[in-house]
């Protein structure tokens, strides 16, 4: 479950290309008061600005309450007893400009610089976009202390072969020290805190800047990190491509079955029968997708479709909430390479073709 409410998910997150995507989990429009937070096409950059990133953060001297006389006393203890705040030298709070509250983002050494939002998830991204990239999301999450900005695609990219996916750039930061400033080529559509994790446990290119006095982002890297974008989309059209040319048969499939989910144990020995129960849903429901389901079927017959078919399987089995997205099932694309659970299906593959 989500660690923010439903009501902060609909203030505080704006969600993009709902046209293509459809909505958040999360969406309640009941929850949205007069101004919504989806949007069928791209966000604007402005309202990202106006609706989530309009205040700063400041740096605010920490201070412990200490024991004091009539003459330096600055206030009296709940018992009447005299006290004074005293500053903690090297140390520092961060809280929002546009609160009086008491709200403490983080604590840290005077060593600690804050990214700010504007500046580090927009404004640089800003400078380095092209027309071909748009913000599909953008939210704050802690009452502000992380905020992300996601750019994608506007639509899906679909290869020769029919498969369909979009990859994004995803720039997030905190204020908690939770993070150091991350710019990372996604899959996954990032919406909530629980999303935006899975974004970041994905295998794939990144580039990190720590909160120091010398963390200015640099162009160049900035745009290093926006190329992985267009990467992506190559690196992945290729692995499919490669994919879909390797005729898989249906004896090939149901060996591969075999070696994927045995139905025996280790030298031939008898399952315990929970065991073997797990072990015969498992592969009913794998020859069900590879034979019926239109993330699979489609390319039924080929190496892309046994990938496919382990990947909804595992993905459905533990799933994630905010990506019922065909991104979910495409990890692999983020990598430049296999994901690992691919690299496992795959090197069980070649075994079963190597032998037949």
């Amino acid at each position: 479950m989500s660690r923010e409410t439903l009501q902060s998910l609909n203030t505080h997150t704006l969600i993009g290309n709902t046209a293509h995507r459809g909505t958040a989990w999360h969406y309640r429009a009941e929850l949205q008061g007069a101004e919504p937070n989806h949007y069928p096409g791209p966000i604007p950059v402005e309202d990202v600005t106006r609706r989530l990133f309009g205040w700063e953060a400041q740096s605010r001297a920490i201070a412990v309450e200490r024991p004091a006389d009539a003459r330096t006393m600055t206030h009296l203890s709940p018992k009447g007893a005299p006290m004074r705040w005293m500053t903690v030298p090297g140390r520092q709070a961060i809280v929002r400009s546009d609160r009086d509250d008491g709200k403490v983002l983080g604590v840290f050494t005077d060593a600690y610089v804050p990214h700010p939002y504007t500046e580090f998830l927009l404004t640089s991204l800003g400078n380095i976009l092209d027309d071909s990239l748009s913000v599909s999301s953008a939210g704050l999450l802690r009452d502000g202390a992380i905020a992300w900005v996601e750019v994608s695609v506007p639509e899906s990219i679909t290869t020769p072969e029919g498969v369909e996916f979009r990859p994004n750039l995803l720039a997030t930061t905190t204020l908690d020290g939770s993070l150091a400033t991350t710019y990372k080529r996604t899959v996954t559509d990032v919406v909530c805190d629980n999303t935006r994790n899975a974004a970041l446990r994905e295998r794939g290119q990144d580039l990190k800047i720590r909160h120091s006095r010398s963390s200015r982002l640099k162009l160049d890297a900035a745009r290093r990190a926006l190329a992985m974008v267009h990467t992506t989309a190559e690196a992945f059209a290729a692995e499919v491509a490669r994919l879909c040319q390797i005729e898989v048969d249906r004896r090939t499939w149901n060996r591969f079955l075999d070696s994927w989910v045995p139905m025996t144990g280790p030298h031939g020995a008898e399952l315990p029968a929970k065991a073997r129960q797990y072990a015969e849903r498992k592969r009913e429901s794998l020859a069900s997708l590879y034979r019926h389901d239109n993330r699979v079927e489609p390319w039924g017959g080929t190496a892309h479709a046994v990938l496919q078919a382990v990947n909804t399987y595992e993905h459905h089995a533990s799933p994630l909430r905010g990506t019922s997205r065909p991104e979910r099932n495409m990890l692999r694309a983020v990598t430049g390479g296999y994901a690992a659970l691919d690299r496992t299906v795959w090197k069980t593959l070649q075994s079963v073709l190597a032998d037949a």
